[in-house]
């Protein structure tokens, strides 16, 4: 019995202590449990985002499935824009982002307006919806010592650029070779010339001449302009009026200008060949001691002589020089001091040589006239014009092939023709009977360097090859449009 009281007892006591550890353990996990849940608190809501370990990761609310690795450590360099004051981190450098920048406006395009003058436009017109009365003043005033605004052309082409509705640049092609720049910034116009950039090929051209030279030339698929300069280079050596007959030939190396692929007119004749009646006539472009262009024979000659072979080009004679002729209007017999060159009215006359005007209005029978004296005791006259070139007076200079008159019918004609007559020491001669002389030939010190030019040329002409750049002389001025 009292066995069984002990083992009782034992039993209730151990039961006691059993429930006692259990309470104890309870609250032990619960304590454990509620540490946990603090810790992961602190963590997620306190705690900087590298503070947390390495091995935390969050699950991002549609990646539940999808666990993010952690970034693997990097060294951070901060540069100068990520520093304060005191070479600490900037609060962007800090939190990884970068600073704002400040946004840059983008540039508007240019707006560039191509256009021709027309008729009863001025430069006033043209620029007047761009700048106002007083800019336009202060534009042409900038011009005025390099080219007058005021000589605007017709059918010339001209730029205006414009930014944000500004205008910054004007541009007007002078001529074939030159053209007007001007620029407007900070309300100051500034105006300059500058050489029109071409791009540039040269052409071997040859032609027969079957009824003029004109028709020769057009043959060869080039233009009237490219026939007018090679008359030009031979004026003093050929009578493109009286001298020119069927089988005679031609041959020239000419340049040929272009813009963005589209043929702008002829540059320079570099050389020339023509065989007149058997007779062969060479001209290669040289520039002189001086520097200045001509052209010269195989030779060294020069082509230029003192006296052109007319004053007139690609037209004919209709009267000769003759000490007897009916006249067409008096009828009566009497001397022709002159030779009658048949041309349309306000046909260009130029001067055949370099002279001073003594005589410059009407004569009577002669019309409208004009005298010329030139060097060693010779005249010429040049008679029945419909007018004069525009300031030229009396005892004015005048340069060989300048334009002094234009045909007409004033005085005793019957028709629109020029009466071209010459005196020497007083005494009227036969224009085309006179042995013109030439003007200075290649000089001693520059032959060398002109026959070597000349030698290649000649090739070229023969042998219908392209020309080398290197080979290129500077002949004169430019065969025309």
């Amino acid at each position: 019995m009292t066995g069984k009281v002990k083992f009782c007892h034992v039993y209730s006591l151990s039961m006691r202590a059993s429930k006692h550890t259990h309470s104890i353990l309870a609250i032990a996990l619960l304590f454990a449990v509620l540490s946990c849940i603090g810790w992961v608190s602190y963590t997620l809501f306190f705690r900087s985002p590298s503070a947390t370990s390495d091995h935390v990761k969050i699950l991002l609310p549609d990646q539940e499935k999808k666990q993010i690795s952690p970034l693997p450590e990097q060294d951070v360099v901060l540069s100068s824009q990520h520093a304060d004051a005191d070479g600490y981190a900037s609060p962007e450098a800090r939190d990884g982002t970068q600073p704002a920048q400040e946004s840059i406006p983008e540039e508007e395009d240019p707006v560039i307006i191509v256009e021709t003058v027309q008729n009863g436009d001025t430069a006033g017109k043209i620029l007047q919806p761009y700048l106002t009365a007083a800019q336009i003043q202060n534009m042409a005033d900038a011009c005025e010592k390099i080219f007058s605004l005021r000589r605007l052309r017709v059918g010339k082409p001209y730029e205006i650029t414009l930014k944000k509705g500004e205008l910054t640049r004007f541009v007007y092609e002078i001529d074939m070779d030159k053209k007007l720049i001007v620029t407007h910034a900070d309300g100051v116009f500034a105006a300059d010339l500058e050489d029109i950039v071409y791009d540039v090929a040269v052409r071997h051209v040859a032609g027969t001449i079957t009824a003029n030279l004109f028709q020769a030339v057009s043959d060869t698929g080039e233009s009237a302009m490219l026939a007018i300069a090679l008359a030009d280079i031979f004026a003093w050596e050929i009578n493109f009026i009286r001298d020119i007959h069927p089988g005679d030939t031609f041959t020239l190396l000419v340049e040929k200008r272009f813009r963005e692929g589209e043929f702008k007119g002829y540059g320079r004749i570099l050389a020339a060949e023509f065989i007149n009646q058997g007779n062969r006539f060479e001209a290669y472009g040289f520039r002189d001691a001086d520097g200045f262009p001509h052209y010269y024979n195989y030779a060294g000659e020069s082509i230029k002589r003192a006296f052109l072979k007319a004053p007139l080009s690609f037209t004919r004679i209709s009267s000769p020089f003759s000490p007897k002729r009916l006249h067409p209007i008096l009828k009566v017999w009497r001397a022709h001091p002159g030779i009658d060159y048949a041309a349309p009215t306000g046909t260009p006359v130029k001067a055949v040589g370099n002279g001073v005007v003594t005589f410059k209005g009407w004569g009577k029978g002669a019309g409208n006239y004009i005298a010329l004296r030139h060097n060693n005791n010779y005249e010429t006259m040049y008679l029945h014009l419909s007018g004069f070139a525009k300031g030229l007076v009396k005892d004015k200079k005048v340069t060989q092939g300048e334009v002094i008159g234009f045909v007409g019918s004033t005085g005793d004609s019957t028709g629109p023709h020029l009466d071209f007559r010459m005196k020497k020491d007083g005494t009227y001669i036969n224009p085309l009977s006179i042995a013109s002389p030439r003007t200075e030939p290649i000089s001693k010190k520059d032959m060398p360097e002109f026959k070597i030019i000349a030698d290649g040329l000649r090739k070229k002409l023969h042998a219908n090859l392209p020309v080398a750049e290197s080979e290129k002389p500077v002949p004169q001025q430019a065969a025309g449009n």
